[in-house]
């Protein structure tokens, strides 16, 4: 037992990945029900929407699970009620300044964990009093930071700067990759690309099995103009880079995407016009399991790497 599994009493030190389009009830719960956190992903529900996620997950497990909060979501005071209301204990936040919401939330009661891309993001965690860090690296998928460290820089370098408790993401999907993150100073690991690609995660089959299909290399970060977003090749992918290669500007760029892109390629499965994110590890992945197989993969490959002995 850790300081993670013990602030979110948790089994196993796994959380996933509250991502747009792919994190509804049916993958938070199944997670929590396997031992690690589920995490709901508001950023792409309204908030009736989540509200009913909430519910349906507090029906399927007896366990932990909460939510993920992308903080410049348009409609974020109505989500935060929602969540408060719904007596939700966990928040992860993201993609915004803690100090707006952390004592917020912790007046209700609930934890706060917020997501960083760089050392000195965590510092100013820690000043705002948040119960936890998630160090996210560059090889994570959707939004990243612009700093673009890999995780393996990362971790040790946000494990010197803060004392808080430590989640290592990006890029991680095996019980192997778990053990170097723990290595490194990290003491649980939040796991996105993997679970999105589950049979439970909401996520489209035809985007699933896309997925299951990328080699090395076949993911990019792009946008940085705007945020920057590692997304997988596909038609619109290629008008995104050419158009930042003829040095589009912000407001060009935003036009060219327009509405909906993610949800098109995520959730509906349109290959060639939607926004398609998954991070580089999909190409380590071929087969789409459920989410019990992939925990009972990870635990047993960590246990057999922690108990391994080696002969120098």
């Amino acid at each position: 037992m850790n300081r993670i599994m013990s602030l979110l009493d948790i089994k196993y030190p796994i959380i996933q990945g509250g991502m747009a389009w792919c994190s509804g009830w049916k993958l938070a719960s199944a997670v929590s029900n396997s031992g690690g956190l589920g995490l709901i992903g508001a950023g792409s529900m309204h908030p009736e929407v989540l509200r009913e996620h909430v519910r349906k997950c507090k029906a399927a497990t007896q366990l932990p699970f909460g939510v993920n909060v992308p903080l410049m979501y348009p409609e974020i005071e109505r989500v935060m009620n929602v969540i408060a209301e719904e007596g939700v204990k966990i928040v992860f936040t993201s993609a915004g300044n803690p100090k707006t919401w952390t004592s917020w939330l912790h007046q209700k009661g609930i934890i706060v964990v917020h997501v960083v891309s760089s050392s000195r993001f965590a510092m100013k965690c820690e000043e705002a009093g948040v119960d936890a860090i998630v160090a996210e690296g560059f090889e994570a998928g959707g939004h990243n930071g612009r700093e673009e460290t890999t995780t393996m820089c990362l971790i040790p370098a946000v494990r010197n700067a803060t004392t808080l408790p430590l989640i290592a993401a990006g890029g991680i999907a095996t019980g192997q990759s778990m053990m170097a993150t723990f290595v490194l100073g990290a003491e649980a690991v939040q796991i996105g690309t993997r679970f999105a690609l589950t049979t439970e995660s909401s996520a489209s089959n035809v985007f699933k099995d896309y997925c299951l299909r990328l080699n090395e290399g076949d993911t990019k970060l792009l946008l940085k103009k705007l945020s920057p977003t590692r997304l997988a090749v596909n038609s619109f992918r290629d008008q995104i880079e050419k158009a930042e290669a003829s040095g589009a500007s912000a407001d060009e760029l935003l036009a060219l995407i327009g509405c909906g892109r993610p949800k098109k390629g995520m959730f509906e499965g349109d290959l060639e016009n939607g926004e398609l994110e998954i991070g580089q590890v999909t190409s380590l992945l071929r087969h789409q399991q459920t989410v019990a197989e992939v925990m009972k993969e990870l635990v047993a490959e960590y246990d057999r790497i922690s108990k391994m002995r080696y002969e120098w």
